[in-house]
C-alpha cells in the first residue's frame, strides 16, 4: 500500500507550497525519500519477472526530482504535489516506451506508451504503423488490454483532424496514424492506494501494456 505517511506529506505540501514550509519540514520529506524508494523498489520486485526489460532498473532510473522546472512555466510553485514512478527498457533521458504510476489522492492513475515523441520517433512511429497495423489492432483488442485501458488515448489535442503528411486518408489505419502521442491510462481510485496488495494489484493491470509497449519500442529501434 502508500503509507499515510506519503499521502499526508503530498497533502501538506499541497497546502503550504513554498520553500519556507519545505525546509521546516525537511525530516518529513527524508521519510518520504524513503518511502518513495522503498515503493520503487517493491514495483521492480513485481514488474520485472513481467517484463524482463526492465532488469536493468534501479529505484534513482524511476524516480523524479520533487523540485519542479519553473522556468518557463506561469505556475511559479517551486514542488510537485504528486509522486511519479516511470518504469522504462529506455532511461528518462529517452522516450522508449515504459509504464507510469502517478500517486495523488483524487488524481491517482496509471498509463504506459510514448508520451508526445519528437518528428524523428513520430515519423518511425507512423511508419511501423502504416505496415503493421493489423499487429496493433490485434494488441489493442486484445481482452485485457480492452478491460483494463480500452484503446490510445484520444482528444483533439493528441490527434490530427485530416491525415498527416505522406499518408492517405484512406488508409485503414488513418485513426492511429493522426495521433501524435501514443498512450493509453486509467484513473485509479483512493481506496487502491491503501489496499495492501497495492503493487501487486497495479503490477497486474500495467502488465496489460506491454503487448502495446513493445509494438512501439519496435517502431523506435528497428533499423531503417
Amino acid at each position: 500500500m502508500v503509507s499515510q505517511k506519503i499521502l499526508q506529506f503530498l497533502e501538506d505540501l499541497k497546502q503550504n507550497n513554498n520553500r519556507e514550509w519545505f525546509h521546516e519540514n525537511k525530516e518529513r520529506y527524508e521519510i518520504y525519500k524513503k518511502e518513495y524508494t522503498k515503493l520503487i523498489e517493491d514495483f521492480l520486485a513485481e514488474m520485472i519477472p513481467l517484463d524482463d526489460s526492465l532488469r536493468h532498473l534501479e529505484p534513482k532510473n524511476c524516480s523524479f526530482r520533487i523540485a519542479r522546472d519553473i522556468r518557463f512555466s506561469k505556475d511559479k510553485t517551486p514542488y510537485k504535489t504528486h509522486m511519479g514512478i516511470w518504469l522504462s527498457g529506455g532511461t528518462k533521458n529517452t522516450n522508449l516506451p515504459g509504464y507510469y504510476i502517478h500517486i495523488e489522492e483524487g488524481k491517482s492513475f496509471i498509463g504506459g506508451g510514448v508520451w508526445w515523441p519528437d518528428a524523428a520517433d513520430l515519423k518511425k512511429i507512423r511508419k511501423e504503423i502504416a505496415y503493421f497495423y493489423e499487429d496493433l489492432e490485434e494488441i489493442l483488442e486484445d481482452k485485457n488490454f480492452k478491460k483494463e485501458f480500452g484503446d490510445f488515448e484520444r482528444n483533439d489535442s493528441v490527434s490530427l483532424k485530416n491525415a498527416p503528411k505522406d499518408y492517405e486518408k484512406e488508409h485503414p489505419a488513418i485513426e492511429f496514424l493522426k495521433l501524435k502521442s501514443f498512450t493509453a491510462g486509467q484513473n485509479l481510485d483512493d481506496s487502491l492506494l491503501k489496499d495492501k496488495d497495492f503493487v501487486k494489484k497495479v503490477s497486474e493491470k500495467l502488465i496489460a501494456l506491454k503487448p502495446m509497449n513493445e509494438f512501439l519500442e519496435r517502431a523506435l529501434t528497428t533499423e531503417e
